[in-house]
């Protein structure tokens, strides 16, 4: 929880809202990670995937609501998967347009990060595409810095590996 914020684990039905996320990404991104032309992932898909979503203890994806309005957002959270481990979990957030520049994404993106450096988390992994300047701002808030690593896409823009050490920015 923060100042304006709550984060909770994700339900199922939340599934419009994470649907609509993915009809608002960036064309850049790539194919896998948008709607189809088959309309696919439809809101069926993905509330499936909402009921079987785990990751390890104190893991996973959570819904970010305004405490405010009650509304879901989006979501932050820590995941395994991509750049992350269980030992060096890789952060994830995602909100839905009309929000953006509110300074959710940091607020949000803040608890998390300070959950793991309590849970002991020394590293944490952020993948970004080099054209997102507004996550790479966020990241950077939270004390992410690049890693050097780059993946080469000419097709989606380059995906740049950001890095924080618990505690303090990378080093």
């Amino acid at each position: 929880m923060t100042a304006r914020l709550l984060l909770r684990p994700r339900r199922v039905e939340e599934a419009d809202v994470y649907r609509r996320l993915w009809t608002e990404r960036d064309p850049r991104v790539p194919d896998h990670r948008r709607i189809d032309a088959s309309g696919q992932p439809d809101l069926a898909a993905i509330a499936a995937y909402l009921r079987t979503e785990q990751e390890g203890p104190g893991l996973g994806l959570l819904a970010v609501l305004r405490k405010d309005v009650g509304d879901v957002v989006g979501y932050c959270g820590l995941v395994t998967t991509g750049n992350g481990s269980p030992e060096e979990p890789e952060l994830a957030f995602e909100l839905l347009s009309h929000v953006h520049g509110s300074g959710y994404a940091t607020e949000a993106g803040g608890a998390v990060v300070a959950w793991a450096d309590r849970a002991g988390h020394e590293r944490l992994w952020a993948g970004v595409r080099a054209w997102n300047i507004a996550s790479r701002r966020v990241l950077v808030k939270l004390g992410f810095r690049e890693s050097g690593q780059v993946e080469r896409d000419p097709v989606h823009g380059d995906s740049l590996l950001m890095v924080r050490t618990a505690g303090r920015a990378s080093r």
